[in-house]
């Protein structure tokens, strides 16, 4: 079993366990938890196949379903036991979006040989299911938290190219990608690291010169 192949269910299933945890803090029925989970766990996924012209992987192979709907249930009973349910949030899209970010990056290596695709898939994967299930929960948007997000994704889809392109086998590069982009998104998260944001400033008076 390759260490791709163990990331993609990973990613699908952290993913969809952040989309039935949303489903959660909205007190929704268990139809809501299947449908959260399965727009967080497949979303990202979907674009970059899109995107890339290539069959859609969960039609496919619809066991990702399968794995999205059984972590929506398991959710639905233990989330009650969970006191922060956000913060869990957060930590399960901090692991998914690291392995989708690798994920990400290695399909859109693998079918044009590009680094500058593989970054933009790495990056697509590794974030628009997260934007999704916030959208529909009406939740602040991931992308628009003050810490560190798109590039932690742009960490692990980077790793990974350099990696791969560099000689290192798909074996070692995934973990390690993975664990770079798992170690910015998860000192984002502890030390509230950030990139200085723009800051706009005053104009000049409309009868300024040159």
């Amino acid at each position: 079993m390759s260490a791709l192949f163990l990331l993609d269910y990973a990613g699908v299933a952290v993913f969809a366990a952040t989309g039935a945890l949303a489903a959660s803090r909205k007190q929704l029925d268990i139809i809501g938890f299947l449908f959260f989970a399965g727009v967080t766990g497949i979303g990202g996924g979907t674009l970059r196949d899109l995107v890339l012209d290539a069959p859609v992987f969960w039609v496919a192979d619809p066991g990702y379903l399968v794995v999205c709907a059984a972590v929506a249930a398991v959710v639905f009973f233990a989330a009650p036991l969970v006191e922060s349910r956000y913060r869990l949030l957060l930590w399960f899209d901090a692991l998914g979006l690291s392995a989708y970010g690798v994920l990400g990056a290695a399909k859109g290596l693998a079918l044009t040989g590009s680094a500058t695709v593989a970054l933009v898939t790495g990056m697509l994967t590794a974030t628009f299911g997260g934007v999704l299930r916030d959208l529909l929960a009406g939740e602040p948007s991931v992308l628009l938290r003050p810490e560190i997000y798109v590039t932690a994704a742009l960490t692990g889809a980077g790793v990974y190219t350099a990696a791969t392109l560099a000689g290192l086998p798909v074996a070692a590069a995934a973990p390690l990608a993975f664990a770079a982009a798992l170690a910015v998104r998860g000192g984002a998260l502890v030390f509230g690291w950030r990139i200085p944001r723009y800051r706009a400033r005053p104009g000049r008076p409309p009868d300024a010169s040159g």
